[in-house]
């Protein structure tokens, strides 16, 4: 039987509001050590900050810290759920060329999953490897 997310994810998850301003979100993923941050709005999902995006969609376009993390986060949001098995979850991940999955149950962010989680279990090592390889590819630029 395949492992489930919700025995590989991280439970505790922090999160910003589409409010916050980048800063805020950058200070948070260097205290909690991570790459990423959902966005959340009355304890519903409403996107995802990255790392990625602080680095493009505003220190590259000039914009300062104070800009709202609502101008640069990704609201096309890709999410896993707590009863989806790790091997759905890498082909999602590579699919979509994502690092990190948010796990949501019922609108709600209930945890989360990276390509180091699925790693780190042995059994799916092969399956983050492969979207890792997916992942790595570059996409098409947008002009």
């Amino acid at each position: 039987m395949r492992e489930q997310l919700r025995n590989i994810m991280s439970n505790n998850v922090a999160s910003v509001s589409s409010q916050q301003s980048l800063r805020e979100a950058a200070a948070l993923m260097s205290q909690y050590n991570v790459g990423s941050l959902p966005v959340v709005e009355n304890g519903q999902i409403r996107g995802i900050i990255t790392d990625r995006d602080i680095t493009l969609r505003s220190t590259a376009q000039g914009l300062d810290g104070n800009t709202p993390v609502s101008q640069c986060m990704s609201s096309q949001l890709v999410s896993g759920n707590p009863d989806m098995d790790a091997h759905e979850a890498a082909q999602l991940m590579s699919q979509n060329q994502i690092r990190r999955l948010p796990v949501v149950e019922n609108n709600q962010i209930v945890g989360m999953v990276s390509l180091g989680d699925l790693a780190t279990k042995n059994v799916y090592q092969n399956e983050a490897g492969q979207a890792l390889s997916s992942i790595s590819t570059p996409s098409q630029t947008q002009q």
